[in-house]
């Protein structure tokens, strides 16, 4: 039987490919940017509030001067998460991409003002890039 069609690839077929290959080797910098400046990524806002141990605040709703002295601070220098409270919202605090919790463990039970990008997914609100400001 006679074949009309050939194996050789056509030009369509070889733009049609090389334009997918190049979406997919392109996908990661874009998902990589996207990570690092988000579709919504604002301007650094201040949150003024008390620096908490999240455990004990989630658990037991420990707040004030004298948890957070002592077993707060213990608690955030030992790597539990630490927070901050602010108007009766609970925010994560995180550095850049990194614990601040060297910083924040003397100021446990304390009010301060943060700095950094606020974010929220899932029920969880969170300030990353954060740093105290000084007044």
């Amino acid at each position: 039987m006679f074949n009309s069609t050939s194996n050789k690839p056509t030009v369509l077929k070889v733009a049609v490919t090389a334009t997918f290959i190049a979406a997919l080797a392109a996908s990661p910098l874009a998902i990589a940017q996207e990570h690092e400046h988000g579709a919504e990524a604002g301007a650094s806002k201040e949150v003024t509030g008390e620096v908490i141990d999240m455990m004990c605040y989630v658990d037991h709703n420990a707040v004030g001067e004298k948890h957070g002295q002592s077993c707060g601070a213990k608690c955030i220098r030992s790597g539990g998460p630490v927070g901050i409270v602010s108007e009766g919202k609970a925010y994560l605090v995180v550095g850049e991409h990194k614990p601040i919790n060297d910083q924040l463990a003397d100021l446990c039970g304390k009010n301060v003002t943060l700095k950094g990008k606020l974010a929220e997914r899932g029920g969880i609100a969170m300030i990353e890039n954060a740093e105290v400001v000084k007044k």
